[in-house]
């Protein structure tokens, strides 16, 4: 149900209305806690039950006022007419009748509007009007305002809320999962940005359809969403469903949303994302890189000692003098203390959004990813995460990803090359994890997939390893124009400890065998694999971040003004020569 309607005159026993003389409407009750509450502390939190935080669904007109800029909104396509093509007994009557009701011309609204300024076409279900299911009139709606978003090169945002198909119009309402789903995506080949925001119930035909085809796939907290419903799936096979069957937290753990964003900051998370994906502002990164290298010499010429000694570093190499044996590298690689890729990320970038999921099994968090700031430049970075306490590396499996992690890696990478966005990927783990599920679910494929697919990303990509690069659980992340190594990182075929029992038929002997494999940024930068070594001043610890990652900064600027400055073809090429000569 609606607000407008969902809270009925008060029965409670407690209050009496006949008695205590409470106008009519004053109070509601909610659905779920039963308190009595307030109409208008219910719309004062957004149509939220201030006692159980129960969301409320709400009418299109509504959910215009709440994330529309005011006297924006522009409707397009009133008054298409229903065919009845089944000739349902009572349908057309019906339809009148809901017209007159809800003041709708059908189940979905459409048009075009800002949100924090940002131009956009919009379409907003709403379940008033025959539980804001699917048929002939919302498929040609919705199809219509995707077109002319096509044609004006604006991004489309979807609210769906929705029963399914329109069972009253039978196949035709069926065809329209085909037809608007074939409109994203001519939408989608003109490089635009498609986002829906998923709220409760989200079912049948429009799951399988268009609310399930964004871009990025937002929800409301607690939104029921799936193809069958709990009821039908019940029905039909008789199982007991889990708690919180296809709620939005099922969905976001099961890698199929992105993110689930409160109401009250569902506004300022759609005007971000469509800032966001504007187009990059290239001819800005030299202006940021001349701005980043006055900071680094204003404050080395005030004494700053990280700075000066960072200024000396020739190309990252250590002299003899100080080396530091690979063994001893490889401890340092694997400290606990060393930053992790979020510290990375927060560091280097600004305004980061986490987007989670392979859209296929779950969200996997050893690998983070998302977009963010570079300067004015729109960035998607991604990276391995470890964690610090024990339950931080449980979560991230200890930093050694599944397929499905792979996989949002993957889906990110190609999202960036649509909007022509560059990727910067942060490499840190042990290797890929070598479980009986991540062998089930295609680890071997998943890798290769990454490999094949960043290959020819037609999009700059930087890989910098930050920490351990084990493997082909790295190089999933490492296909890039250029890869970079901090100076007491290690990137290697295998653990020197896997690498001793395999040729020395013993582990204990990994200390020799780290030496032997040239793991360490001083060896592959001779070996030619990587192009750049980042100083640590010692040891990177997250103290000594701020300075190494002001020297990051300018040299990823450097990269991105030469690398965003290639046409597509001389990218792509180039990064195959580079690994071709190896």
């Amino acid at each position: 149900m609606e607000l407008k309607g969902l809270f009925k005159k008060n029965t409670n026993k407690i209050i009496d209305d006949s008695k205590a003389n409470v106008p009519d409407g004053l109070y509601t009750k909610c659905p779920v806690c039963s308190k009595m509450v307030l109409t208008e502390d219910v719309y004062l939190n957004n149509c939220i039950c201030p006692e159980c935080n129960h969301y409320n669904k709400i009418d299109a007109r509504t959910r215009i006022s709440m994330v529309v800029d005011k006297n924006t909104f522009e409707e397009w396509d009133e008054g298409i007419k229903e065919s009845n093509p089944c000739q349902f007994e009572g349908y057309s009557e019906k339809i009148v009748s809901l017209k007159a009701k809800t003041g709708l011309d059908e189940a979905i609204v459409t048009g075009r509007g800002k949100i924090d300024g940002n131009d956009t076409v919009i379409g907003i279900c709403d379940t008033r009007f025959l539980m804001g299911s699917m048929g002939e009139v919302v498929g040609e709606k919705l199809t219509r305002a995707v077109e002319k978003a096509t044609e004006l090169k604006l991004p489309v945002i979807v609210f769906t809320c929705s029963g399914g198909a329109r069972m009253q119009e039978g196949i035709v309402s069926l065809m329209q999962m085909a037809k608007t789903s074939a409109a994203i995506k001519k939408h989608d080949e003109a490089g635009l940005l498609y986002i829906t925001v998923l709220t409760d119930p989200t079912t049948g035909g429009v799951t399988a359809s268009f609310a399930m085809l964004g871009d990025i796939i937002l929800a409301e907290p607690g939104a029921l969403v799936g193809f069958a419903g709990p009821r039908v799936i019940k029905q039909t096979i008789g199982q007991d469903l889990p708690k919180g069957f296809q709620r939005a937290e099922f969905l976001l753990e099961h890698g199929m949303i992105d993110a689930i964003v409160e109401r009250h900051e569902l506004k300022s998370t759609l005007g971000y994302l469509l800032k966001v994906h504007k187009q990059s502002d290239n001819n800005k990164m030299e202006d940021y890189k001349v701005y980043l290298s006055d900071k680094f010499e204003t404050l080395k010429n005030e004494g700053n000692q990280e700075l000066i000694s960072i200024s000396e570093y020739d190309k990252g190499l250590q002299s003899d003098e100080n080396a530091t044996t690979a063994w001893e590298r490889v401890q340092i690689a694997r400290g606990n203390d060393r930053p992790t890729a979020l510290d990375y990320i927060n560091r280097l970038t600004k305004n980061f959004y986490e987007l989670h999921g392979d859209r296929q099994f779950g969200d996997d968090g050893a690998i983070v990813g998302g977009i963010a700031m570079f300067g004015k430049q729109p960035v998607t970075i991604i990276g391995q995460q470890k964690g610090r306490t024990t339950k931080e590396n449980i979560h991230r499996n200890f930093g050694m990803p599944n397929p499905e992690g792979y996989r949002k890696a993957l889906r990110l990478m190609k999202q960036a090359e649509k909007f022509n966005r560059p990727v910067i990927c942060l490499v840190d783990t042990p290797g890929a994890y070598p479980g009986i599920g991540a062998e089930e679910r295609g680890q071997g494929e998943a890798i290769a997939r990454n490999l094949y697919e960043m290959s020819s990303l037609k999009c700059p990509i930087l890989s910098i390893v930050i920490g351990e690069g084990g493997s082909g659980g790295a190089l999933a992340l490492a296909v890039g124009d250029e890869v970079w190594m901090m100076e007491n990182s290690i990137y290697s075929i295998l653990s020197p400890e896997g690498f001793a029992s395999i040729l020395y038929k013993d582990a204990r002997k990994a200390e020799e065998a780290s030496e032997k494999m040239k793991i360490t940024a001083k060896d592959l930068y001779e070996l030619g694999i990587i192009e750049k070594i980042i100083p640590e001043n010692g040891e990177i610890s997250k103290e000594k971040l701020r300075p190494i990652g002001l020297y990051m900064k300018i040299e990823i600027a450097k990269f991105l003004i030469e690398k965003c400055g290639m046409n597509t073809s001389e990218l792509v090429e180039a990064r195959y020569n580079r690994f071709r000569k190896i």
